[in-house]
């Protein structure tokens, strides 16, 4: 919802915080690479130190590279659909990654697979329905979309952390949190099919 309704105001943002990488030469497909390879050392690192408060502050740096790309593509003019399918690719990968990793540390299996699920079908909702009929990219701003996602899980995992080195740990905090984002994502990944089933009804409808 975020990334939907303020691109506009966001994008200049990213563009000009990319500035680094396009300095040093990297291309968008590299950027995307190095923040999977980021994510996935950090959820490594995390089932190996089990520090909420350091995951969350790692993945907070991995993800920015989630907009960076994006940011590098349009800067050098590299925009491509090839580039934009491996990123997706790699979101989805990232995703599971952390949820595996918060899974097999804090015992919390099912609720990551929910939560994976609800955002690989929030994902797929659109998707699938572009193989239907054309569709809008940017016309979807749905209320619990990536970034969104990526912003609680980070603040969750920190708030957890904190809540430990002040001595008031409790497994409610990530154990709540995470079953809640299962709960958010699932929710928006039945608006978003609600949204395309409407769509795909009323092109049915303007057919002979």
């Amino acid at each position: 919802m975020i990334a939907g309704l303020m691109k506009s105001r966001i994008d200049p943002l990213w563009e000009r915080a990319a500035s680094p990488l396009i300095g040093i030469g990297m291309t968008p497909n590299q950027v995307t690479s190095g923040g999977l390879v980021l994510v996935a050392l950090s959820c490594a690192t995390y089932v190996y130190h089990q520090s909420s408060l350091a995951f969350g502050l790692c993945l907070a740096f991995a993800f920015t590279f989630d907009a960076l790309d994006g940011a590098v593509a349009r800067r050098r003019h590299m925009s491509t659909k090839a580039g934009g399918y491996f990123d997706a690719m790699a979101d989805r990968y990232q995703e599971f990654a952390v949820f595996a990793a918060i899974g097999w540390v804090a015992d919390l299996w099912a609720i990551a697979m929910l939560a994976f699920a609800g955002g690989l079908l929030t994902s797929y909702a659109k998707a699938r329905t572009a193989i239907e009929i054309p569709i809008e990219n940017q016309a979807w701003p749905d209320f619990f979309e990536r970034m969104e996602r990526l912003v609680f899980i980070c603040v969750l995992l920190v708030a957890d952390g904190l809540a430990t080195a002040m001595g008031a740990a409790s497994p409610w905090i990530l154990t709540g949190g995470f079953a809640l984002y299962a709960l958010l994502a699932n929710a928006t990944a039945l608006q978003r099919i609600d949204r395309a089933f409407a769509m795909l009804k009323r092109a049915d409808a303007k057919q002979p």
